[in-house]
């Protein structure tokens, strides 16, 4: 399943017996990288997390993964003791970070494309930080583009369909020596009806 950044207004109850919009949950900017971080099917710990978002503060890592973790967003994939401490790993589950976007208003979409653009805008100055002043994006596989496709509505589920498979024939690879995460971040929008 790949990850929808599509949040509905829905509400999600704590199992602390508190309540918090989902929306408010998950497009808060801090919680969805640490969202983003689990993607891959990853499993982490807090010190692993906080190596990767490593300008985040300790205190504010721990309890936005709380909440993540309250929520159900994150849940715990295993635990041992090191030094006489729970060292928990989590997992992303996916079901919880992900909605349904037909529930949300014009202004739930605008708020979560908003945020949609403003995370890949901020990986992609975490990118260039990391590279320097001579980045190099046909080396590092960075790109972004843009196409105008006409496609009747079957030939658009079918590039849809193609590009399930695609995707989904490459998230079945496992992590090895010489692998990396890429993240795929896709946008699809309908152009004018024009025909021509």
């Amino acid at each position: 399943m790949i990850l929808t950044i599509l949040i509905s207004a829905n509400v999600v109850k704590f199992e602390n017996g508190g309540f918090v919009a989902s929306a408010d949950l998950l497009l808060h900017p801090l919680r969805l990288r640490i969202v983003q971080a689990f993607l891959g099917e990853r499993e982490l710990t807090t010190a692993e997390l906080g190596a990767e978002l490593d300008d985040v503060p300790t205190a504010s890592l721990y309890r936005h993964v709380g909440l993540l973790v309250d929520a159900g967003v994150l849940a715990v994939a295993s635990e041992r003791k090191v030094r006489g401490a729970a060292e928990r790993r989590y997992r992303l589950v996916v079901e919880a970070a992900s909605a349904d976007p037909a529930g949300m208003s014009a202004d739930d979409h605008r708020r979560a494309f908003a945020t949609f653009v403003a995370a890949l805008l901020a990986d992609f100055d975490r990118y260039l930080d990391r590279v320097g002043e001579t980045p190099d994006p046909v080396e590092d596989g960075v790109g972004y583009r843009q196409a105008g496709l006409w496609l009747d509505e079957e030939e658009f589920a079918a590039l849809l369909a193609d590009l399930r498979e695609v995707v989904a024939a490459r998230r079945a690879l496992a992590p090895r020596e010489g692998r990396r995460r890429r993240i795929l971040s896709t946008v699809l929008m309908p152009g004018d009806r024009a025909t021509s």
